[in-house]
């Protein structure tokens, strides 16, 4: 009998936010996102510290999965930003440095935490619904009539992640691309089921950037000993070639029977029986006039062999292989190209259930070799994105995935926000104005007076400048303008008076340039209150032309939530209890 051992009792930790085990990690998570955030951010190297795989990335996704978190508090921070990120695909790092600032800002106020969070979820409250009036300076309509709005928002997209290693050049050939294949998957008709298509990322390393293309359908790569074994293709049918995709094995094993058991009478032979039970599946495929079959596993020698004596050739019939990795990948995407119903089982089979293609070729790009499938009318197309090594070409495909994400918000959200700080330099702005003059009568029910208020008020709008001033990392410093509040950064070394650096400055989102009677402050350091004008206040000889640096409306709003509500939630927190067994 194995000895027993007794449990060891819990761990309970009181005020866990206010210990310094926590304020040390909870500082330094602020610094791996705030040096890793916006174009010039730092690249990071993460591994564990037995070896594995090294990712070398500034992006959230890989970031936050990628980091070992042993505290609970700092736990529920990061999976609160993953939980944003795996729905947004975006704004992780503003959340991550807008929350660890709150927190740690929060902590040394002379305030209760149930005040500061009452306080926190006010100004919240403030700035969502400034940022979904009619009045919002900070926000931009999206046109859906020509595309410039689209490749803002792409190319703002890929020049926040220096691992990607592009050139501007590059920048713009792979906007274009992306925003090609968002238009692609868009239905032409208007629906009220209308389903958006599929963008299918293809990797493919060592090439250059430029070699990057958009082929409709979907790519399967072949390696080359399948590639030798394809029969030949030109004895398929020119249109409607028929397909069968099984997500099970088709070896003939008893691998998918989970916890279950089987009972096998003597005189039964079970290998007789799955190889009977496969020949009568490949029959009915036969009959089917099936041109295509993808299997997700193995299929059976005997069963191949049944089809070449069929002459499944004559009959204008192909089998592919895919790895299992890679089916479960390209699976949503076969099936939306050729209209399939995954099949799994090994029963009587439904014409239901098989797809159509329009065409099927080989295709060779680099030194890969795929199997081509063209759709019939589907909007499904398959993205080869090429770049220089893999580290590079890794970061490219999560940046693309983003920026496909993020367009695809504009279908429900068409609006954008100004990037490169300027959103939250004007919010903070905002915010001091609103309350700048604020009377008791306003904060019934607050529980707190108009000097606590207004203190809490301060603390909220320099986490807003904080996050902005994050974007810099060259020493350089921040001003904010006094008539819009945007921000606007200044080479390191260089004079305070604004007005005496070269002409041709532009704020952080590129909207405004320099004007000549325009008030300045160092951003941070306290300036007098001012209503930011509207987007119609502004000259138009102060706008600029030139492509504009934006951020999704959707992940920035949603983050903006997420990392004030889990702020609240951590400073709320009393007790920690750790289960030590």
């Amino acid at each position: 009998m194995a000895r027993v051992e007794m449990k060891k009792p819990s761990q309970c930790t009181a005020g866990p936010v206010t210990s310094a085990s926590i304020r040390g990690p909870l500082n330094m998570l602020q610094m791996i996102a705030a040096s890793s955030y916006g174009p010039t951010g730092r690249l990071k190297h993460v591994h564990n510290g037995s070896g594995g795989y090294v990712i070398t990335t500034s992006q959230s996704s890989a970031l936050l999965s990628g980091l070992s978190i042993s505290h609970p508090v700092l736990q529920l921070l990061v999976s609160s930003v993953r939980n944003h990120v795996s729905h947004f695909n975006d704004g992780g790092l503003f959340a991550v440095i807008l929350c660890c600032n709150l927190i740690d800002r929060c902590l040394t106020l002379p305030l209760s935490p149930h005040k500061v969070i009452a306080m926190n979820k006010r100004l919240l409250d403030m700035c969502l619904s400034y940022l979904t009036s009619e009045d919002c300076a900070c926000k931009l309509k999206v046109d859906f009539s020509c595309n410039s709005s689209f490749f803002d928002l792409t190319r703002s997209v890929l020049s926040s992640k220096p691992a990607c290693m592009l050139t501007i050049k590059e920048v713009d050939y792979i906007s274009i691309l992306v925003v090609k294949a968002f238009l692609f998957k868009v239905p032409l008709e208007s629906r009220s089921n209308m389903i958006l298509g599929r963008t299918v990322m293809v990797p493919v390393e060592g090439l250059s950037v430029m070699e990057s293309t958009l082929v409709p359908g979907v790519l399967i790569e072949m390696p080359g000993s399948s590639w030798n074994r394809i029969l030949a293709l030109s004895d398929l049918p020119p249109a409607n070639i028929k397909l069968a995709l099984f997500s099970i094995s088709m070896s003939g094993d008893f691998s998918d029977t989970g916890d279950g058991s089987v009972d096998v009478v003597d005189s039964v032979d079970p290998e007789q029986v799955m190889l009977e039970q496969l020949l009568a599946l490949g029959k009915q495929l036969v009959d089917g006039h099936v041109h295509v079959l993808v299997c997700q596993k193995v299929i059976h020698p005997s069963l191949m062999r049944y089809l070449k004596e069929q002459k499944i050739l004559a009959n204008r019939d192909v089998c592919v292989y895919t790895h299992t990795s890679l089916f479960c990948l390209l699976c949503p995407a076969v099936i939306a190209t050729a209209g399939a119903q995954s099949i799994a089982s090994l029963s009587s089979l439904s014409s239901a259930c098989y797809g159509s293609l329009g065409q099927i070729s080989k295709m060779s790009h680099g030194n890969k070799q795929y199997l081509h499938l063209i759709p019939s009318d589907t909007s499904v197309c398959s993205f080869l994105l090429c770049n220089r090594n893999e580290t590079s070409l890794k970061e490219l495909v999560r940046v693309c995935q983003t920026a496909e994400h993020t367009l695809n918000h504009l279908l429900k959200d068409p609006w954008l926000l100004l990037g490169g700080g300027c959103t939250e330099t004007h919010l903070a702005a905002y915010v001091r104005y609103k309350n700048a003059n604020i009377h008791s009568s306003h904060l019934e029910g607050q529980n707190c007076s108009v000097a606590e208020y207004k203190l809490v008020s301060d603390c909220f709008s320099s986490c807003l400048e904080s996050a902005a001033r994050s974007l810099e990392h060259d020493g350089g410093d921040s001003l904010t303008d006094l008539q819009d509040g945007h921000v606007w950064s200044i080479p390191p070394n260089s004079t305070l008076d604004f007005n005496c650096i070269e002409t041709g400055q532009k704020c952080g989102c590129q909207l405004l340039g320099k004007g000549d009677d325009m008030e300045w402050s160092m951003l941070g350091s306290g300036h007098k209150a001012f209503s930011p004008r509207s987007s119609t206040g502004v000259s138009p000889l102060l706008m600029n032309k030139e492509p504009l640096v934006v951020d999704s409306f959707t992940a920035k709003y949603n983050g903006l939530k997420v990392a004030v509500n889990t702020a609240g939630l951590i400073l709320d927190l009393a007790y920690v209890i750790k289960d030590e067994n």
